[in-house]
């Protein structure tokens, strides 16, 4: 009994499998890097305060700055997983704890840096939920 032609092999070495590599784009990697760089330095030119520099203030930058280049880089990694007003709450909420770190490093009260990060954080959320409502598919 002969068998069908077209039937699908299975294992690595068949036609039928395909390659699960995932390869990211150079702006992948370069876009979270450069904003936690950016994010880090000033981080700790607002801890410097006009002083000399030192090793705590260099710690804060780079420990600042690497938690927001990672957490851009995850949630780039997984927006196209989102339906869109989450997509758009989750880079509003990252938006609004940056901002309002950064303002907390200035010694004003909590208030004020909720405050802040919670309207700059609403503002993103509304922008790129307006962005991504305009541009579904």
């Amino acid at each position: 009994m002969a068998t069908h032609a077209a039937m699908p092999s299975r294992g690595p070495q068949g036609s039928g499998a395909r390659g699960t590599a995932r390869h990211h784009s150079p702006l992948a990697w370069a876009l979270p890097l450069a904003l936690g760089v950016i994010f880090g330095l000033y981080a700790a030119f607002i801890e410097r305060d006009g002083g000399p520099a030192t090793g705590g203030q260099v710690v804060l930058g780079l420990v600042s700055g690497a938690a927001l280049a990672a957490l851009c880089f995850v949630l780039g990694r997984c927006r196209h997983a989102l339906p869109r007003e989450l997509r758009a709450a989750a880079f509003g909420a990252l938006t609004a704890c940056a901002i309002g770190f950064l303002v907390s490093l200035t010694n004003s009260g909590v208030v004020r840096s909720a405050v802040m990060g919670v309207s700059v954080g609403a503002g993103v959320f509304c922008v790129a939920f307006y962005v991504y409502y305009t541009r579904e598919d």
